[in-house]
C-alpha cells in the first residue's frame, strides 16, 4: 500500500506533465504547419504578381488603349489564380484587401482594415500573423502590406482624369483614386483554417495519451507483482516462521532461491534458526544433566562384628 501510495501519484503526475507538454508541442506543430502553408500561398501570390507585371502586362498594353483588360492587373491575376485552389479547398482564401479599392469586391472588412492600419502606423513591419474566429472555426492569417512603390501605378490610381477611359467605364470614377507613392493602400491576406490540423493534433494526442496511460498501468502492475513475489511473500514467510519460533514451535527450513538481498536475508534467517535450535537443544541437555536423582540407594552388607553389635 505504501509503495502504491507513492508510485501511483508519481505516475499520475508523470502522465499529466507528459500530456501537457505533448499537447502544447502538437498544437505548436499544427500552427507551424498552417503557417508554412500560408507562407507558401503568399509566395505563390507574389510570384503570380511578378509574372503578370513582367510577362503578361507588356503583351496586353497595346490592346488596353481601347478596352480594359483586368488580366494585366497583378492583383486580379493573383486573386483569379487562387479561385482554382478554392475549388478544392474552399476554406482557403486569398484577398488583396484595400481601404479604397478600384474593384468593390476588394474592399477591406473590419479586421482587414485593422491589419492595413497596422502597416500604416508601422511601415517597417514586413508582415503580421494572427488568428481570428470565422463561421468555419479558428482561422490563421498572414498579411503583408501593399505599398505603392512603382510610379507607374499612379497612372491608374492618382486621379480619374489620368486613368484610362476603359477602366473608368468598367469601374467608375468613385473608387481607387487618390493613391500616393510609398503609401500603404492595402494588404495581401491569406487565411487558412486551423480546424483540420488541430483535429489531427488532438487525435494524435489522444492516441499518445492512451498508449502512455496503458504503459504506466502495465508498469505499476508489473512493479506490484515483482514487489509481491520478490519482497513481500518471502518476508511474510520469514515473519510467520519467526512467530512460530518465538512461541517455541519448530519452524521448517525456509526455501531460498536467488542471490539478491532477500535471498541473503533468507540464508541468514536459516542460520539463525539453526543456531536457535542448537542452542535450545544444548539448553535442554544441560537442564537434564542438572536434575537430582529420585532412585533409592541399595542396602549395605554388614560383617560379623557389625551383626553382633546390632544384636546387642
Amino acid at each position: 500500500m505504501k509503495f502504491n501510495l507513492v508510485l501511483i501519484p508519481l505516475s499520475a503526475l508523470g502522465v499529466w506533465v507528459s500530456g501537457y507538454s505533448t499537447h502544447k508541442l502538437l498544437e505548436q506543430n499544427a500552427r507551424e504547419e498552417v503557417l508554412l502553408n500560408a507562407r507558401i500561398m503568399m509566395e505563390m501570390a507574389q510570384s503570380i504578381r511578378r509574372y503578370t507585371v513582367d510577362e503578361v502586362r507588356p503583351l496586353l498594353t497595346s490592346r488596353m488603349k481601347n478596352t480594359f483588360l483586368p488580366q494585366a492587373v497583378s492583383a486580379y491575376a493573383a486573386t483569379k489564380s487562387f479561385e482554382g485552389i478554392r475549388g478544392a479547398y474552399p476554406e482557403y482564401t486569398y484577398k488583396e484587401a484595400a481601404l479604397n479599392p478600384t474593384n468593390p469586391i476588394d474592399r477591406a472588412t473590419d479586421w482587414e482594415t485593422d491589419a492595413i492600419k497596422y502597416f500604416v502606423h508601422n511601415p517597417n513591419e514586413p508582415e503580421i500573423v494572427g488568428e481570428r474566429d470565422a463561421l468555419t472555426g479558428n482561422m490563421l492569417f498572414i498579411a503583408r502590406p501593399i505599398r505603392i512603390e512603382n510610379p507607374g501605378c499612379l497612372t491608374c490610381h492618382s486621379t480619374p482624369a489620368k486613368a484610362p477611359a476603359p477602366m473608368i467605364a468598367r469601374y467608375g470614377d468613385d473608387n481607387g483614386f487618390g493613391w500616393q507613392l510609398n503609401e500603404v493602400v492595402g494588404a495581401q491576406v491569406v487565411s487558412i483554417p486551423m480546424t483540420t490540423p488541430l483535429d489531427r493534433a488532438n487525435h494524435a494526442f489522444l492516441s499518445f495519451m492512451s498508449r502512455l496511460v496503458g504503459l504506466f498501468l502495465i508498469l505499476v502492475s508489473v512493479g506490484n507483482l515483482m514487489l509481491y513475489f520478490i519482497v513481500i511473500r518471502p518476508v511474510n514467510r520469514m515473519t510467520k516462521m519467526a512467530d512460530q519460533m518465538s512461541k517455541g514451535q519448530d519452524a521448517p527450513v525456509m526455501e531460498v532461491r536467488g542471490n539478491d538481498q532477500i535471498a541473503s536475508l533468507g540464508h541468514s534467517f536459516n542460520r539463525m534458526r539453526l543456531s536457535i535450535s542448537s542452542a535450545m537443544q544444548l539448553l535442554e541437555q544441560t537442564m537434564d544433566s542438572e536434575k537430582p536423582s529420585n532412585r533409592l540407594a541399595p542396602p549395605a552388607t554388614m560383617d560379623g562384628n557389625e551383626e553382633g553389635i546390632a544384636r546387642n
